[in-house]
């Protein structure tokens, strides 16, 4: 029987940033160092294959500090956290890691530069998501205030008009994030923003290499979990850019065929916390069903590497 011919189109950059490749060795140096089992205060980054694997070398995911004992180490996700959960820890004399990117760590200190200079502020992010909690976190309750669309700029009550400043969540939408950032400074003119985009390179890369891939495809496929933020991001902005049909998978079993039945060309791209070996499982299932041919569309390189704490090298 011959197979339909289908033209793929391989995004890159794609799958791990350096915040989510340091944040895993974080986990396996722990459990290296220490034994199993480390407990990790929620999923370390936003994925299952990722958190399965950890899981089965002895790392325990917890969702709250009081479900770990005193007496083995705990993992921060990189996500990021209260400041009120690493003084828990340190109240209790427990070793704790925090695997929180530092470029979420950035925007912390951002945040906590513009309070000391009595700015209040307001940060653009999702409600209930990990990172926004942990932003917000870091200062006492109503100095930042939380804004989704360009409607709650419209209704933000602030203390001093004069005194604002606003901060990011790091895995946002480019164009979505653009607009409200636009209503904020068309509502307050004298709102501070950040120094340097805060926004994380790896959000970036990966939604312009979609953009360009999009209007060339009948479907686009992104590897990447249902809680993933940035890899949620990376369909609206296929479905934006021009694609008729994107999905996101956590694996290759998950994907709809019935939707791409037709199609003559497919995008496949994937998360910033999705490993490549579910790229490639993705890819190798197209092969079993079509004639492909591979495009690899890079439109930035990726050379960036994060530190581990100090205290995992440490002999």
């Amino acid at each position: 029987m011959t197979l339909p011919t289908l033209h793929l189109y391989l995004a890159a950059p794609r799958g791990f940033c350096a915040g989510v490749d340091r944040a895993i060795q974080i986990v396996d140096m722990a459990l290296e160092k220490w034994g199993p089992p480390v407990y990790v205060r929620h999923e370390i980054v936003h994925n299952k294959f990722v958190v399965d694997g950890l899981r089965r070398k002895g790392a325990i995911f917890v969702d709250e500090l009081e479900q770990c004992p005193d007496d083995r180490p705990v993992i921060f996700s990189a996500h990021g956290v209260p400041k009120s959960v690493p003084a828990a820890a340190a109240k209790r004399d427990m070793v704790y890691v925090d695997a929180t990117c530092p470029l979420v760590s950035k925007v912390h200190i951002e945040a906590d530069r513009h309070y000391q200079a009595g700015l209040q502020i307001v940060m653009i992010g999702h409600d209930g998501h990990p990172e926004t909690i942990g932003t917000m976190g870091q200062l006492p309750d109503g100095e930042v205030l939380l804004v989704e669309t360009e409607k709650d700029v419209s209704d933000l009550t602030v203390r001093d008009p004069q005194k604002l400043a606003y901060v990011t969540q790091t895995t946002l939408s480019i164009d979505d994030t653009a607009a409200i950032v636009s209503a904020l400074n068309e509502r307050f003119p004298a709102i501070v923003g950040p120094h340097k985009e805060d926004i994380c390179y790896a959000t970036t890369n990966r939604q312009l290499a979609v953009k360009q891939i999009a209007p060339q495809v009948d479907a686009l496929i992104v590897v990447g979990a249902p809680n993933s933020s940035n890899s949620k991001r990376l369909v609206e902005v296929a479905s934006k850019a021009g694609c008729n049909y994107a999905q996101l998978v956590q694996r290759a079993n998950e994907i709809d065929w019935r939707s791409l039945k037709n199609i003559r060309s497919v995008g496949v791209t994937a998360g910033a916390s999705a490993p490549e070996v579910l790229v490639n499982e993705v890819v190798e299932e197209f092969q079993q069903r079509f004639s492909v041919t591979i495009q690899k569309v890079e439109t930035a390189q990726e050379n960036i590497s994060f530190k581990v704490p100090k205290i995992l090298r440490q002999s």
